[in-house]
């Protein structure tokens, strides 16, 4: 998206000047750094078993066969997952809790699993008083300890419950439990300038609520690894794109091998720099190097959230849902249509893979961006007429915006706006439009403008995870 710029103002728009620092104080990258290998460890989990099973058929507990299930499913979720390290304990007392708690490490969040009634209560303190994020896995007929979980959290404690008989959704709680973990371990790099909300452009305060570092790419840097980028690598990357594309409308060959180009010197540098999140606040200034559109989609892909326009507020809500369900984001402009009751969401960058890594490709065109005359070359992703998609953006540190809705239209080609579109029906479009980005406090276009979109419902998980992290949930629509 573009606020009140012609296409010659895109065009001259310098990288240097567009790589300017803004007044927060964001740490160098500089050029000259040797590559940091930092490989991303495993999110330690503590999980605690309160209370000892009772013998017989009438009390208020889970018996031994259910605890056995319930280690045998968590075993396996460990071992599926691959990146989370559980530490199981059980717990009578307070003092059992701060053992565990110590062999976890500081901070660690905790899954707890009742096991007789009201142990829970008798043993949770330690981790309440200590703040470690608490997910309260309840069986039917384990105990009335339930009843207090979500007391805890009105309290200020960040504590969210599970009260099911699925012992399925125990991965879905180890899911939800290691984006904290995940969170401090990741390294963000960006081009500035940061855009978003104010507190989402301060490293600093990045740094203190989510314990992710976020680290200011000086342009060589990049210039380095475009002039690097592997020119068979470069051939091949373009073939592809060209190769699986339904069709090539507008890009010349020149305009693809430039961003395919761009694309592998993406891939080597957030390689090279064993960073987890990518944020370009120059993108219409890239022109002349190639658009980052295609490397985007690559690295998104492969697991790794990118955000265009510096929008910093999208790529952490990309991480979050990344960590908590593995699945990719599609970022996007939103526009109404009461009349069909419905919500548009277009970008010219999006994934192919939404349900990760391993899943199929979403079939394309090869566009030039509509924003620049036809220039360049993006993907027009066509998604699938009928999945259920959560719309949601995490703003401000603070606030999870979300919502649902259905994709009823994909067009064939598209026209207006930018090259990928989804149309989705909502719950209410013409109370959305009202109530779009009220809880934002700020005039900026793109800020207010931009959602991120992920396949499936994950409502539920997203009042998880604000309970988990100390966010504030509001619903859209």
């Amino acid at each position: 998206m573009c606020e009140q710029c012609t296409r010659r103002e895109f065009m001259g728009t310098s990288l240097a000047a567009g790589l300017m620092l803004s007044s927060v104080s964001w740490p160098g990258l500089l050029a000259a750094d040797p590559p940091l290998p930092r490989p991303k460890g495993k999110a330690r989990i503590g999980v605690l078993f309160t209370g000892t099973p009772v013998p017989g058929d009438r009390n208020w507990g889970a018996d031994a066969g259910q605890v056995e299930q319930a280690k045998t499913r968590l075993a396996q979720a460990e071992r599926e997952l691959g990146n989370v390290e559980l530490v199981i304990g059980q717990s009578t007392n307070p003092q059992q809790t701060a053992d565990l708690l110590e062999r976890a490490g500081a901070g660690a969040p905790v899954l707890a699993i009742n096991v007789e009634n009201f142990a829970l209560t008798r043993v949770v303190q330690p981790i309440l008083e200590r703040g470690h994020p608490l997910l309260v896995f309840s069986l039917p007929a384990s105990g009335h300890d339930w009843m207090y979980a979500h007391r805890w959290q009105r309290q200020g404690h960040r504590v969210t419950l599970l009260p099911t008989g699925d012992l399925d959704e125990l991965e879905r709680a180890l899911r939800l439990l290691r984006v904290v973990p995940m969170m401090k371990q990741t390294r963000i790099l960006l081009f500035p300038p940061a855009r978003g909300t104010a507190p989402a452009r301060s490293p600093e305060e990045i740094r203190q609520r989510l314990g992710a570092e976020v680290l200011a790419v000086e342009e060589k840097l990049f210039d380095d690894q475009i002039a690097a980028a592997d020119a068979a690598a470069v051939r091949a990357e373009a073939a592809r794109w060209t190769r699986e594309a339904k069709a090539v409308i507008e890009p010349a060959p020149e305009d693809i091998t430039k961003a395919a180009r761009i694309s592998i010197a993406l891939q080597n540098l957030m390689t090279t720099q064993q960073a987890q999140g990518l944020a370009i606040g120059t993108c219409m200034g890239w022109l002349a190097k190639g658009f980052p559109c295609l490397g985007f989609t690559r690295l998104r892909d492969a697991g790794i959230p990118a955000a265009c326009e510096g929008d910093m507020d999208s790529l952490l809500t990309m991480l979050l849902f990344q960590y908590a369900t593995d699945r990719a984001g599609f970022q996007g402009n939103a526009t109404f249509d009461t009349a069909r009751n419905a919500l548009w969401t277009a970008h010219c960058t999006a994934p192919l893979k939404m349900e990760g890594p391993d899943s199929q490709a979403a079939p394309y065109l090869l566009r030039g961006h509509s924003e620049v005359s036809g220039s360049g070359c993006v993907p027009e992703v066509q998604y699938r007429v009928g999945e259920t998609v959560t719309r949601t953006k995490f703003v401000n540190l603070d606030t999870i915006l979300a919502s649902t809705g259905r994709i009823i239209e994909v067009p064939e080609k598209s026209v207006h706006g930018c090259r990928t579109q989804i149309v989705t029906e909502v719950r209410d479009a013409a109370k959305m439009a009202v109530n779009w980005s009220s809880a934002l406090e700020t005039e900026d276009a793109m800020t207010l403008l931009h959602r991120v979109v992920f396949y499936g419902d994950h409502l539920d998980s997203a009042g998880h995870l604000a309970r988990l992290l100390g966010l504030r949930l509001v619903e859209e629509g």
